[in-house]
């Protein structure tokens, strides 16, 4: 998944996302999909998830729009050769290596998006640059 940070994550509203995927089916795979997703240098945050919905998102996309402007959805291979997808193993994206080998590939692209969004969030001492005026 491919998604521009919506504006102002950086600040309260990244604080939220320790809700995301809150009331979800998909549940706690939302925070380990944050925890291998990546921030590139153009600001946008890209990760793997399985998703076993036929329109690719269809149940997870509100939650994830809470937070992020979609921008692509791709599949990790051709969606013919999914055997999920195809019918000869049913659920076979939980073991599938297609996902790992992607995530590895990504390790090197950008930096953990987890790592930047701590240091965004974490208070800073009065006087120091992007500091918060004091009341």
């Amino acid at each position: 998944r491919e998604a521009q940070t919506i504006e102002g994550i950086r600040g309260s509203h990244g604080r939220g996302l320790c809700d995301l995927g809150l009331g979800s089916v998909a549940g706690d795979e939302y925070v380990c999909n944050m925890q291998s997703a990546r921030l590139s240098s153009d600001g946008k945050t890209r990760w793997v998830e399985v998703c076993f919905c036929a329109t690719p998102l269809e149940e997870e996309r509100p939650y994830w729009e809470a937070f992020f402007d979609l921008v692509r959805i791709q599949d990790a291979h051709a969606r013919d050769r999914c055997r999920d997808l195809n019918g000869t193993e049913p659920w076979a994206c939980g073991d599938c290596d297609c996902t790992e080998r992607l995530e590895k590939r990504m390790e090197t692209w950008g930096s953990p998006f987890v790592d930047e969004l701590r240091a965004a969030l974490e208070p800073r001492p009065y006087g120091s640059v992007n500091s918060e005026p004091r009341p």
